[in-house]
């Protein structure tokens, strides 16, 4: 199939199938008198996959390693562990972070609700922000 008949086949865009082609995650045979790539059942079933490893967190670069190890006929599988517990740790930090930001928010639209409009001084450009507490 072509480029356009496996984007359609996964919902994705002919960009997405170029991507993963370009940094070698997808190889498809190429016909030497066209140029034209063609994509089999291999490279449908490793877009899926990638496409399924990206749904759970995992970035391009892991993927790459957890194919590299598919290819070399060892058992991927500690290695995917081992990511997504790792992937797991960094979304625990970036919720709490979004907590901490959401508070700080919410804390700037309660007290800015309070305080007048004023305007730009050669030493404040926005009264609201400079003055705001960054405790919470």
């Amino acid at each position: 199939m072509k480029v356009l008949e496996l984007a359609k086949r996964l919902g994705v865009t002919a960009e997405t199938v170029r991507f993963y082609t370009r940094i070698g995650v997808l190889q498809p045979a190429v016909n030497p008198d066209n140029g034209y790539r063609t994509y089999g059942q291999r490279e449908y079933q490793r877009l899926r996959f990638v496409l399924n490893a990206r749904q759970l967190g995992f970035s391009v670069d892991d993927i790459q390693e957890i194919l590299s190890h598919a290819d070399q006929d060892e058992p991927p599988c500690g290695t995917v562990r081992r990511l997504i517990e790792k992937r797991l740790q960094e979304t625990e930090k970036r919720f709490e972070e979004t907590r901490r930001l959401r508070d700080r928010m919410k804390q700037a639209v309660t007290e800015w609700s309070q305080k007048p409009d004023k305007e730009p001084t050669g030493d404040m450009i926005c009264h609201l922000i400079e003055e705001f507490s960054l405790e919470v």
